[in-house]
């Protein structure tokens, strides 16, 4: 069967953290299927120290030398003002924004409780208030044209780790921003989905001295040296998909790496309930709880509502009305 090939002539994107690994690569594959590229980056460090203009300009090059289009920008995803200045470099330049990758990310070695507040916020201020930033600043002239895919950069750490504590918060804060920004572009033709990608690069990378921590943790296990199999450019393809105008979903995760793709999702069991539920009960009834059997899959929160409210006892003979 042939397959279509996925275009993005007049399309514009911005690419956060595009100066190097994921981004880089996310930037290129954009730009050689036609689109416009604003490769942003601050140009700092792992730990989001610092900043150097020649990764940004360095990418830009790449891309017109092989015939694309494309433009540096420096400033920080972090503050309002920086997302401000991304937007107005893609409209200045090429008349608009359609897609937004949001990929800038730092990592620090952190550990709970020796890390304190300031490193929370740190990622925080990165990670999740950079994707809001730089998304809130495009969004109008998305939601002018009546069109815009937004890919948001979440990551495995929301399953947990002891060492991943703030960058695990802020990725996992992405889910709720993601899900919640979908719904709102519904009516406006802007979907919006999350990759949690597994790729070596600066801030994944193994054998990093920042990833000390962690490290034994992995190296223990044969999946050590299959890092060396999860290329930045095998994830960039799912990121295009989700950044074309045929992709298919919003407010949906899918975890991308070494060439594999698989849907990640937020679900409930059918539970167990009882009008004068005790602690007893609970205890009782835990393997019922638990079972994953016939698990939902909440769309959006009206529809979990609706869920929810049908399966509290005496609820499903409610009138409508008496739900919310």
């Amino acid at each position: 069967m042939r397959q279509e090939t996925l275009r993005f002539d007049g399309r514009t994107a911005i690419v956060t953290g595009a100066g190097r690994g994921m981004g880089r690569t996310h930037a290129l594959l954009l730009a050689t299927r036609g689109a416009n590229v604003v490769v942003n980056d601050l140009g700092g460090a792992v730990d989001g120290s610092g900043s150097d203009d020649g990764p940004a300009r360095s990418v830009v090059a790449e891309i017109e030398a092989s015939g694309g289009n494309a433009v540096a920008n420096t400033a920080s995803v972090a503050s309002p003002e920086g997302a401000a200045s991304i937007v107005a470099t893609a409209v200045e330049r090429f008349g608009g924004v359609d897609i937004v990758v949001n990929n800038a990310g730092i990592l620090t070695s952190h550990q709970v409780p020796e890390s304190g507040a300031d490193d929370v916020e740190r990622h925080l201020s990165v990670h999740l208030m950079g994707a809001f930033n730089v998304t809130r600043a495009a969004w109008p002239l998305m939601a002018e044209r009546g069109y815009g895919r937004v890919v948001m950069t979440t990551s495995c750490a929301i399953f947990g780790s002891p060492f991943l504590a703030s960058y695990g918060a802020a990725k996992g804060g992405l889910v709720g921003l993601a899900r919640n920004l979908a719904t709102a572009g519904v009516e406006h033709g802007i979907k919006v989905n999350l990759v949690a990608p597994y790729a070596k690069t600066r801030m994944a990378d193994p054998d990093s001295d920042i990833n000390q921590s962690a490290r034994s943790d992995v190296s223990q296990t044969p999946a050590a040296t299959v890092f060396d199999l999860l290329l930045p450019e095998l994830v960039s393809p799912v990121v295009a998909f989700f950044a074309h105008e045929s992709c298919p979903v919003t407010g949906e995760i899918y975890a991308a790496g070494g060439g594999r793709v698989a849907r990640m999702f937020v679900a409930e069991t059918q539970g167990y309930a009882k009008g004068d539920l005790t602690p007893e009960d609970v205890s009782a009834h835990w393997q019922t709880i638990q079972d994953e059997t016939d698990y939902y899959v909440p769309p959006d929160i009206t529809d979990y509502t609706t869920f929810f409210m049908e399966r509290v006892p005496g609820g499903a003979s409610l009138p409508a009305s008496g739900t919310v």
